[in-house]
């Protein structure tokens, strides 16, 4: 048993590496959620305070995210959360659309009625979310859903440029929601997919997935249009 004067356990490489993993899963929720923006610079110090850790879970952390390219490591400016221009969403969002689209059609054909199920009872869990304007807990089931579906193609080729891809896109796919209407829509569109996966309708599924992220695309571009005003040196 240990006494007050027994020394506490040294930490272990497992709990460091464990450390810069929930490290990441916070700074990457702040991303997302707009808590960080992009172009900001991201202070190790204040980080350090904010989360209390020290730096070097920080700097794997930010190695992390900079792999799944949602910062930017940069000479003499350290780390920076990523910057997209409204052509490399335009064209980002057109690649998403495809590899949802195929996602929803391969799921169509392999996913298992367990996992249709489990699909449902996520879906009504968002809607709950939604209903309390929790956008937060909706985002995170939305996501979930989104990488059920994609998992339930089996193809892990696809699943590994899906997620590489989607991992850049996450801040926008959220702020994509900050209009009332559109989130509204996105729900509609959600109980379609839902709709169309249970009745084994690839085809129906793949052009609701495709139409989804094209929406998509069209609202966090108006999002960020409206929040820039409309400036001439938007690009």
């Amino acid at each position: 048993m240990n006494t007050p004067e027994t020394p506490g356990p040294v930490i272990s490489s497992i709990d460091r590496q464990g450390l810069a993993a929930a490290v990441s899963a916070r700074l990457r929720d702040m991303i997302v959620e707009g808590a960080l923006l992009p172009g900001t610079r991201l202070n190790e110090r204040v980080l350090c305070e904010q989360l209390n850790v020290s730096r070097t879970p920080l700097r794997e952390a930010f190695k992390t995210l900079a792999v799944e390219g949602l910062i930017d490591l940069q000479p003499n400016r350290g780390a920076v959360v990523a910057q997209m221009s409204i052509p490399e969403i335009e064209h980002t969002f057109e690649v998403m659309g495809a590899l949802e689209g195929l996602s929803g059609q391969l799921a169509c054909e392999r996913a298992t009625d367990p996992e249709v199920a489990e699909l449902k009872a996520m879906h009504f869990e968002m809607l709950a979310a939604h209903a309390r304007r929790d956008l937060p807990a909706y985002y995170k089931l939305n996501h979930s859903i989104h990488d059920r579906i994609n998992a339930a193609a089996r193809n892990p080729v696809l699943t590994e440029t899906y997620l590489q891809m989607n991992a850049r896109i996450q801040s926008l796919r959220f702020r994509s929601n900050f209009n009332q209407d559109k989130w509204d829509a996105a729900v509609k569109e959600h109980g379609a997919m839902l709709e169309a996966l249970e009745r084994r309708d690839g085809n129906a599924l793949r052009l609701i997935l495709q139409q989804h992220l094209r929406n998509k695309r069209d609202a966090v571009i108006a999002v960020l249009r409206e929040a820039q005003g409309n400036s001439p040196g938007v690009t």
